[in-house]
This record gives C-alpha cells, sequence and structure tokens, in this order.
C-alpha cells in the first residue's frame, strides 16, 4: 500500500497549478478513498497515531460537505501532506530493506524444508511477552527431549546469555506439580486431577493462523515479532520460528549460539557478548532440576501460616515459572480451563463450607463472618451510606454466632463498622477479601467476597443458585 503514497503526493502537488475545476474534484474523491485505506490499515497494525492522522485526513478531504479553507491554506495543506507522504514512504521502504538484510525474508531450513519467511501467524492467545522463547515441536525429537529434561540448566544457561526466559512446557508442568500450589490457583481439582495435569510441547501450535504452517514446524523455538490487527478485525501475534534439530548434522550448543546470534540481529542487539561465548554443555553447572529455587517445595513444616507468608509464597513460586504472555496463558488454560465455582454452603452451626473446592472451609472471626452472611442474605448489594439501616440485622447475626451473648465492646463494634463515616466496614471486607485470597486464587475469589465500584452499592457475585443455606 505504500506506493500509493508517491502517487497520492504527486497529484497533491499538481493542485498548486490552475488545473480545472474537475480535477480538485477528482482529488477529493481519491484521496479521500486512500486516506481511508491507509487509516484502516494503521488501524489493524495498532499503530494510532497514524490511524487517527488519516482518518482525519479524510474527513478534511471528503467531497460531500466541503470544508471551505481558501486556495491558499489548501495549497499550504497539500503541500504539507504530500512532504508528509513522501517522507512516510521513505521511512516504510527504509524500514522494509532493514528487515529483509536482517533476515525476515530469507529462506529457513527446518528439518529439511525450506520456508520462504521464518514468521508464522497465531491467534492472539498464544503471544508471547518480549524477553520469552518457548520451545515448540509439531513431532518428537528424543534425543532433544532426553538432553532438556535431564540437563535444564543447559536452556536456563542459553536464556540468560541471550536475555530470554526459555519456556520448555513439560519441565514447566513438572515444576507446578506441587499439590498446594496447584490447588490455590485451582480448588475444585482433586488428588486424582492434580496428578493428570499435562501438556505437551505442541500445544502452542493449536493456535496457528493457518493450520497448515503446523507442517513446517518439527522443533524449534518462537518469539513474538509484533502483534497487529487482523482483517477478521481481531489481533493476532506474527512470531518468529527459530528450527532446532538433534539430526542436522550441527551440534546442538552450535545451534542455539546461531540461533542466539539471529535473534541478536533481528532485534538490532549488540551481538558481540555472544561472539565471545559458545555454549557447551559440559561448561555448564549440572545439577538436579529439583534443586532449583523454582522447584523447591513450600515448607510442609509450618501448619500455621499467615495469608501474607502463603500469597508471597504462592507469588513467588508461580514469578519464578512465568513472567507474563504465553506463560501465564499456558497456566490459565491448564489450570482455570473454565471459571468452575463452587457451591457455597453455610451450615446450622455457621460454618461456610465451598462444597466442590474439596469442601474447603473459609474461616472468619464472628464478627467478620457476621458481616460476610449479612451481604450474602442481600444479593441486590448494600451501599456503605445505608449501613446504619442494616444495624439491626447484623447484631441479630452476630448474637447467633455468639454464644455467650453481646458485650458492650461488641454491640460498640457493630455501631462502628455500620458507622459510613468510619472506616471499619472497609476494614472489615479487607479481611473476608484475605480469608477467600488466603485460600484460593483470586482469579475466582473474586466471586466470593464483597466487593463493587466505589461510591455503588457492595455485593457478593456469586450466583444466588449457588449459595445454600442449611
Amino acid at each position: 500500500m505504500r506506493n500509493l503514497f508517491i502517487p497520492l503526493a504527486i497529484l497533491m502537488l499538481l493542485c498548486l497549478l490552475p488545473m480545472p475545476f474537475g480535477y480538485f474534484q477528482l482529488v477529493r474523491f481519491v484521496s479521500t478513498i486512500a486516506f481511508c485505506l491507509f487509516a484502516y490499515r494503521y488501524y489493524r497494525e495498532r499503530n494510532e497515531t497514524l490511524t487517527y492522522t488519516f482518518g482525519i485526513l479524510a474527513l478534511l478531504f471528503q467531497p460531500f460537505y466541503k470544508v471551505a479553507l481558501g486556495r491558499t491554506i489548501w495549497n499550504i495543506v497539500d503541500v504539507i501532506v504530500a512532504i508528509g507522504l513522501i517522507v512516510l514512504f521513505i521511512y516504510e521502504r527504509k524500514k522494509g530493506s532493514k528487515e529483509t538484510r536482517k533476515g525476515g525474508t530469507n529462506p529457513v531450513n527446518i528439518s529439511g524444508d525450506t520456508v520462504r519467511s521464518n514468521t508464522m501467524e497465531f491467534t492472539l492467545q498464544g503471544r508471547l511477552a518480549p524477553d520469552e522463547l518457548i520451545y515448540v515441536a509439531s513431532e518428537e525429537d528424543k534425543d532433544l527431549t532426553d538432553q532438556f529434561e535431564s540437563h535444564p540448566e543447559v536452556l536456563e544457561g542459553w536464556g540468560r546469555m541471550i536475555g530470554f526466559q526459555i519456556i520448555y512446557l513439560p519441565l514447566l508442568i513438572k515444576q507446578l506439580k506441587n499439590k498446594r500450589v496447584l490447588q490455590y490457583r485451582a480448588p475444585y481439582l482433586n488428588d486424582a486431577e492434580l496428578l493428570n495435569i499435562n501438556i505437551g510441547n505442541d500445544f502452542l501450535l493449536q493456535y496457528l493462523e493457518d493450520p497448515s504452517d503446523k507442517s513446517k514446524i518439527k522443533q524449534g523455538f518462537i518469539r513474538t515479532e509484533n502483534i497487529h490487527r487482523g482483517d477478521d478485525g481481531k489481533d493476532k501475534a506474527t512470531n518468529r520460528f527459530y528450527p532446532l534439530s538433534s539430526k542436522s548434522g550441527e551440534p546442538l550448543a552450535d545451534q542455539l549460539h546461531r540461533i542466539g546470534k539471529q535473534i541478536a540481529n533481528e532485534r538490532g542487539m549488540n551481538e558481540r557478548a555472544l561472539e565471545s561465548q559458545t555454549i557447551r554443555f559440559n561448561e555448564l553447572p549440572v545439577g538436579n532440576a529439583a534443586d532449583s529455587p523454582a522447584d523447591e517445595n513450600f515448607s510442609q513444616e509450618q501448619q500455621e501460616e499467615t495469608i501474607d507468608e502463603l500469597l508471597e509464597d504462592v507469588r513467588e513460586r508461580i514469578n519464578k515459572l512465568r513472567k507474563r504472555g504465553i506463560a501465564e496463558y499456558v497456566l490459565e488454560q491448564l489450570i482455570h480451563p473454565d471459571n468452575r465455582l463452587s457451591r457455597l454452603v453455610v451450615t446450622k452451626d455457621w460454618k461456610i463450607i465451598l462444597l466442590d473446592y474439596n469442601n474447603m472451609e473459609i474461616k472468619m472471626e464472628p464478627l467478620i463472618k457476621a458481616i460476610y452472611l449479612l451481604f450474602l442474605r442481600h444479593p441486590e448489594g448494600i451501599n456503605f451510606k445505608n449501613l446504619p439501616g442494616y444495624r439491626d440485622e447484623l447484631t441479630e447475626i452476630y448474637k447467633q454466632l455468639r454464644s455467650t451473648g453481646l458485650t458492650e465492646r461488641a454491640i460498640q463494634s457493630i455501631e462502628d463498622v455500620t458507622n459510613p463515616i468510619l472506616n471499619s466496614i472497609n476494614e472489615k471486607c479487607a479481611r473476608i477479601r484475605a480469608a477467600f485470597v488466603g485460600q484460593f486464587d483470586d482469579y475466582m475469589a473474586r466471586n466470593y467476597y464483597i466487593d463493587g465500584p466505589r461510591g455503588d452499592a457492595k455485593r457478593i457475585a456469586l450466583p444466588q443458585n449457588l449459595v445454600i443455606w442449611e
């Protein structure tokens, strides 16, 4: 489409000459159509500046409701637009040449198949973070698999050298197979389901925009080059593929070194550090994968951990296994395949049980639980400014939770929490949230605690058909 820039610029400059009236009308029609096409193109490429620029130009030049600027101002506009089109043409031409020199359109040999480019489109769910490389394979290379699984530090060391996080999916799952971590992320999983969580190196290939591209991928790494909007209006990720094979005749260490150099060239990075290093498996420290920080188990001796300690442990463990992008997406697909909510049971003795989360009990102090039960009774929500009107109801609930009756201090606490001027209700709601988030991921916990926009009624989002009062 950039080839239209120069002809359109010439049309603009010819407007400076004493042309017939029909010529100016033609320029308006042609320009409006061209600017609309340019705006759509840059909208797909997520370039907001040029999208708005060409959109405004299309409105300015449209012939249906003419903008009266006068001949002199129109001549100035024509010259500015023409110069802008020429500059944009030169910029995009240089950009295209630079990408070609970096190897973006050079043939790539993938296990004997020659492909015109090492770029392939994926739906956006399959995107990577800018500093992630993920190993993908449509068929097994047992030598590679054995090498990676027996010596994961090889990939970790190479990743550190080139500034990337290397994601090898089967190892990721093995590292995640800690019961406490998985059940925190997906409380509905039972012991048998925990053992069956698995993923293969072909997981990401289901998100190929063109399924026929799968035949071009044997084994190798992919990284995201850019995100753009497709013809169907949905975002796509253009991922580069770097083939790897134990049967190519080239030592695996040399292949990794070459891939690192290629990525450095494509990203315009300084490859001097890469040139000065050669990866050799026997030079890298060999250790048990279970000894790595990412594979340390939670302490089983600590029976009484605070909520903050538990959350920090989980956050640290998850963050060591991924940063964002595909790693996070893979985790969500594995352990959040759906938003599987549990039934919430309020027992006769006022226990709060999540029936479908392995009979998980949510423990709260009496006043905190009384507030929670009050909101649970009012699915329409309660505005904090109206809390004084619920004081008697809250007092009755609180009486049933306290077998010893209400003390003066307890009564004062109820008055404080129903006083919208004080911050007591916000503190109690924060503790309710902590009671749930301390047991399982906020991804689903948000359906159970009290929440709502500032100034609006606060409510519990859990559907009422999932609430059971014994």
